[in-house]
């Protein structure tokens, strides 16, 4: 019975040793468990900060893209409204030589009745190209009088006359013609020093 006794105790001390060594392992189990979560969680961590900044830098691109487009709709639309503006431009820069000419031909003084009525019907053309041409919005650059403009005017000569200011429009070579706000054709003109 002793013997029986003390075979059970050393089964108690082995069980216990078992059970601590049980203990031990799966505290250290856990340990190593906890460790790999941690891991797993800065991993976790990582990949989702890195899909942020992902995702905001797409989203910092769509905005671009999106700004880009605003302002290509915007242009596109300005550039519409210019070309419809101006739409006459060519053809009137066109028409302008043909109406010097015939603006040299009405100065002829008639010699005779027939001449005289020829005019007259010259006259009542030119009038209504003029008014063709005001109605798309042409309007002739005033000139003499006028301060030196090297934006509506093109000096091609300097005289020197008291009865104008110093840089002043003397005289009038050639008609200068503005489409809306646009200068078609600067006027030709001398002017004084």
């Amino acid at each position: 019975m002793a013997e029986e006794k003390q075979n059970q105790e050393e089964l108690n001390e082995q069980e216990e040793l078992n059970e601590t060594e049980a203990e031990t392992a799966e505290a250290e189990g856990v340990a190593v468990e906890a460790d790999d979560r941690t891991e797993e969680n800065q991993l976790l961590d990582k990949q989702l900060k890195e899909l942020q900044e992902r995702l905001e830098e797409k989203e910092n691109k769509l905005l671009r893209v999106q700004a880009d487009f605003e302002n290509y709709k915007r242009r596109a639309r300005l550039d519409l409204e210019a070309a419809e503006k101006y739409r006459s431009q060519r053809i009137i820069g066109d028409l302008l030589p043909a109406l010097d000419n015939f603006e040299r031909a009405l100065q002829v003084d008639p010699d005779n009745e027939q001449t005289k009525s020829l005019l007259q019907g010259m006259e009542m053309v030119h009038r209504q190209i003029l008014e063709a041409l005001k109605n798309e919005g042409v309007e002739q650059i005033p000139s003499v009088g006028e301060q030196f403009d090297p934006n509506l005017h093109q000096a091609v000569m300097q005289v020197e006359d008291e009865a104008y200011e110093s840089n002043a429009v003397v005289e009038e070579l050639q008609k200068g013609y503005k489409l809306k706000d646009r200068v078609i054709r600067p006027s030709m003109v001398k002017v004084n020093q």
